[in-house]
C-alpha cells in the first residue's frame, strides 16, 4: 500500500512539474483576455518583480553561458507577461481609475506617487530616461554582442569539432567526453543564435511599452472627462499618474531582466562567478588603488568640490593599497626565508647505495613556467592528461607503458620541455601557457599575429597565440589546442613511435601474468618451455616496432606455440606472427571491405632484391646506386598515395618483406610494409604504382 502512494505521489509531482510551463502560459494569455481585480493585479506585480530579481541573480552567479541554456525562453515569457500586465492593467485604470490614485491597486499606486514624488511630469521623465536606457544602452548592446557572437561561434564550430577530434584521437579524453563536449558546442551555437533573437523581443517590449504609455494618457483623458464628467485638469493628473505608475512597474523589471541578458553574453568563460572575477580583476593591484586615490584626493582639494565625501574615498582606498601592498612585502619577507631554512643541511651523510638512483624508462622535464601544468598543489591539467594518455595507450597497444616521471629543470628555457627514454632526449619543444598553438591542417582562410612555430608532434605550421584569439583562430580553419595539449599530443607521439623499446622485460613478464589469469595453460606451455622469455620479449618488440599492437595475445601465444619448435629465430616467428594477424593489420590500414589501394615491386626489381636476401641475409648485398633509385622512387610513390588520402601500402612477397620494412622505415616512417601473406583472401587489391618499372 505505501510503494503504491509513494509511485502514486511521484507521478503526481512528475504530472504538476510537467503542466508548469502550460499552465504558465495559459494564465498569460488568460490576463490579455479575463478582467483582473485590483488586488490579483497586485499580486501578479509583485511576482513579476520577483521574477525579474531571481533571473539576474541567476545570470550574475552562471559561471558558463551554457549553464543558463533556457535564458532566451525566460526572456520571451517574462516579455508576455509584461505585456499581459500591461494589458490587464490598462483595462482596470480604464474602467476604475476614476475612483482614486488606488483605482489599479496599490503596487501601481506606490509607483505612481512614491517613487515619483505625485508628479506626473516627472513620472513621464523618469518613464522616458528608464525607457531610453532599456531601449537605446542595454538591449541594442546585449543584442549585438549576441549577434557577433553567435556569428562567431558557427564561424568556430568545424575549428572546434576537429580540436575535440584531436584530444580524442590522442587519447587525452574519453568517447564520452568528446560527445559531451561536441554536443556542447552545438548548445552553444544554439544559446547564441537564440539570444541573438531573443533581444528582439526586450526592444519591441520597450516600444510597446510607449506607445501603451500615450494611449493611457489619452483613453484615460477621454474616458474621466466624457464619461466620468471629471474636470479635465484632474483627470489629466489622475489618469497620467496611474499610467506612469503602471508604465514604471512593467519598465523597472524589463530593465533588470535586460542587465541579466547583458550579463549572460557578456561574461567571458571562467571557473569562478562574476562577482569572484570583479574582486579579483579590479582590486587586486595595490598601484592602481593607490593611484587613484591620490586623484579622488587631489579632487577633494580643489575649493568649491564637496571635500568631506572625496578626501573620505581618497582615505579608505589609500588604506586598502597600504594594507595590501603590506601583506605582499611579508610574503616576500616570509618567502627567503622558508627557503633558507629548506636547503639547510647538516653535515654530509655517507655514500651509499641509495645515492645510485635509476634512469627513468620515461621522463618528463620541463621549464619553470610550465611547472603550474604539472603542479599536483595547483590542479595541474596536464597530469590529468597524461595519466589517460597512459590509458588509452595500454587500451590501443596492448600493454602498460613505464610511468611518466615529471621534474623541473632549470637548464632548459622558462617554457621549454624535453622528452626523455632511458635518460636520453628523444623529443624536444616550448610550450607557452596561457596561450594557445593554432596548428595549420593545410586549408586555412588566413594568417595569425604570434610567434610562428611547428607543431612538435607532426612539424605542421603553427603559430603561438594570445587565449582571446581563440574563436578567431578556429574561424579561420586553425586547429586550436592549449599548451597542456600540445605536451601530451607530443609525448603521445612519442611513446607510439618507441612502443618497442618502452616493453622491456619487466614490462612483458607482467603481460604474460595478465593473460595467465584467464588462460593459465596456455602461457604455461610456452614460457618458458618452448621459447624463453628475451625470445618472446623480442618478438613483441619487432611487432611495436612496425607500428602493429599486440592486444590480441591470444592470438601471438597461440602462434608462437605452433611454430617455436621448429625454429627460435625472433625475425622468422615475427613473420608467422604477422601472418597470424594479418586481418587485424590490414584492417587497421583499409578499414571495411574496402578495395586495398597498395603499391607494388617491378617482378625484375624483386628479383633482384631476392638475390640479394639470398646472398646477404639482410640486404647488405643492395647495389648502392640500386638503393638510392629504389628509395627515391618508393617516396614519390608513396606521397602520390598519400595525396590521394590512401595510406602508404607496400606490398611485397614474403620472403622480402622483413628486409623492405628495415630498409624504408628510418626514411619513409609512414609507410608500411605488407606481405602477401598478410592479407586475407577476401580483400580485393589494386595495384596504384609499380616501383622499379622506370628505374
Amino acid at each position: 500500500m505505501n510503494d503504491t502512494l509513494s509511485l502514486q505521489t511521484i507521478f503526481a509531482r512528475t504530472n504538476v512539474r510537467a503542466l508548469a510551463a502550460p499552465l504558465l502560459i495559459v494564465m498569460i494569455l488568460a490576463m490579455m483576455v479575463l478582467p483582473l481585480p485590483a488586488m490579483l493585479l497586485d499580486v501578479f506585480f509583485t511576482f513579476n518583480i520577483a521574477i525579474s530579481i531571481m533571473v539576474l541573480l541567476v545570470a550574475m552567479y552562471t559561471r558558463k553561458a551554457l549553464e543558463f541554456s533556457i535564458f532566451p525562453t525566460v526572456l520571451l515569457v517574462t516579455t508576455l507577461l509584461r505585456l499581459s500586465l500591461n494589458v490587464a492593467s490598462t483595462r482596470v485604470v480604464l474602467l476604475e481609475g476614476h475612483g482614486g490614485p488606488d483605482a489599479a491597486g496599490k503596487v501601481i499606486e506606490a509607483f505612481g506617487h512614491f517613487l515619483v514624488g505625485g508628479n506626473y511630469a516627472v513620472g513621464i521623465v523618469v518613464f522616458a530616461i528608464l525607457v531610453v536606457i532599456n531601449f537605446v544602452v542595454i538591449t541594442k548592446g546585449a543584442g549585438r554582442v549576441a549577434e557577433v557572437a553567435a556569428r562567431f561561434t558557427l564561424d568556430a564550430m568545424p575549428g572546434k569539432q576537429m580540436a575535440i577530434d584531436a584530444d580524442l584521437n590522442a587519447g587525452l579524453i574519453a568517447e564520452d567526453e568528446a560527445r559531451k563536449r561536441r554536443t556542447e558546442v552545438g548548445q552553444e551555437a544554439e544559446f547564441y543564435g537564440s539570444m541573438d533573437g531573443a533581444s528582439k523581443f526586450v526592444r519591441g517590449d520597450a516600444v510597446a511599452g510607449i506607445i501603451i504609455l500615450f494611449i493611457n494618457v489619452i483613453g484615460g483623458f477621454v474616458v474621466g472627462v466624457l464619461q466620468h464628467d471629471m474636470a479635465v485638469g484632474d483627470a489629466a493628473k489622475q489618469y497620467t499618474l496611474l499610467t506612469i505608475g503602471d508604465g514604471l512597474v512593467a519598465q523597472i523589471p524589463a530593465l533588470i531582466i535586460s542587465i541579466a541578458a547583458g550579463l549572460v553574453v557578456t561574461r567571458v568563460g571562467s571557473d569562478r562567478d562574476m562577482g569572484e572575477q570583479f574582486i579579483g580583476q579590479i582590486f587586486r593591484d595595490p598601484n592602481v588603488m593607490a593611484i587613484t586615490a591620490g586623484i579622488v584626493g587631489t579632487l577633494g582639494l580643489i575649493p568649491g568640490m564637496p571635500n568631506l565625501v572625496f578626501l573620505t574615498l581618497a582615505g579608505g582606498l589609500g588604506t586598502i593599497a597600504w594594507k595590501m601592498k603590506q601583506r605582499a612585502a611579508l610574503a616576500a619577507q616570509t618567502q627567503p626565508a622558508q627557503a633558507a631554512r629548506d636547503t639547510a643541511t647538516s653535515e654530509p651523510a655517507e655514500a651509499s647505495w641509495s645515492d645510485v638512483a635509476p634512469v627513468d624508462v620515461l621522463g618528463l622535464e620541463v621549464g619553470y613556467r610550465i611547472i603550474p601544468l604539472v603542479d599536483k598543489g595547483q590542479d595541474g591539467e596536464l597530469l590529468r592528461r597524461i595519466r589517460g594518455l597512459r590509458k588509452k595507450f595500454a587500451q590501443d597497444v596492448g600493454f602498460l607503458s613505464s610511468p611518466v616521471h615529471i621534474r623541473d629543470n632549470l637548464e632548459l628555457k622558462p617554457q621549454g620541455y624535453r622528452i626523455t627514454l632511458k635518460g636520453v632526449e628523444i623529443g624536444a619543444g616550448e610550450a607557452f601557457p596561457g596561450q594557445h598553438l593554432a596548428i595549420n591542417p593545410g586549408r586555412v582562410n588566413g594568417t595569425l599575429p604570434g610567434r610562428a612555430t611547428s607543431d612538435p608532434a607532426f612539424g605542421l605550421p603553427a603559430v603561438w597565440i594570445d587565449s582571446g584569439m581563440h574563436d578567431q583562430a578556429n574561424a579561420l580553419g586553425y586547429t586550436v589546442v592549449d599548451a597542456a595539449t600540445v605536451i601530451a599530443t607530443h609525448l603521445n607521439h612519442v611513446i607510439l613511435t618507441h612502443a618497442g623499446e618502452l616493453l622491456g622485460r619487466q614490462e612483458t613478464q607482467a603481460l604474460l601474468d595478465h593473460i595467465a589469469k584467464e588462460s593459465p595453460k596456455l602461457v604455461e606451455d610456452l614460457v618458458p618451455k618452448q621459447i624463453s622469455l628475451a625470445t618472446l620479449q623480442r618478438v613483441l618488440q619487432n611487432l611495436l616496432e612496425e607500428g602493429v599492437g599486440i592486444r590480441d595475445m591470444r592470438t601471438i601465444v597461440e602462434t608462437l606455440a605452433e611454430y617455436a619448435p621448429r625454429t627460435q629465430d625472433p625475425l622468422e616467428l615475427t613473420s608467422q606472427v604477422r601472418v597470424a594477424l594479418g586481418r587485424a593489420i590490414v584492417q587497421g590500414l583499409f578499414p571495411g571491405a574496402a578495395e586495398m589501394s597498395v603499391l607494388a615491386l617491378d617482378p625484375q626489381l624483386e628479383r633482384m632484391l631476392g638475390q640479394a636476401v639470398a646472398t646477404g641475409g639482410d640486404g647488405a648485398g643492395i647495389e648502392p646506386g640500386l638503393a638510392d633509385a629504389l628509395l627515391r622512387h618508393t617516396a614519390n610513390a608513396a606521397r602520390s598515395q598519400e595525396d590521394l588520402g590512401q595510406p602508404a601500402v607496400l606490398l611485397v612477397p614474403h620472403a622480402l618483406r622483413w628486409l623492405m620494412s628495415r630498409f624504408l622505415r628510418r626514411s619513409l616512417p609512414q609507410l608500411k610494409v605488407l606481405s602477401h601473406s598478410e592479407v586475407p583472401d577476401s580483400r580485393t587489391i589494386r595495384v596504384t604504382s609499380l616501383i622499379g618499372s622506370q628505374a
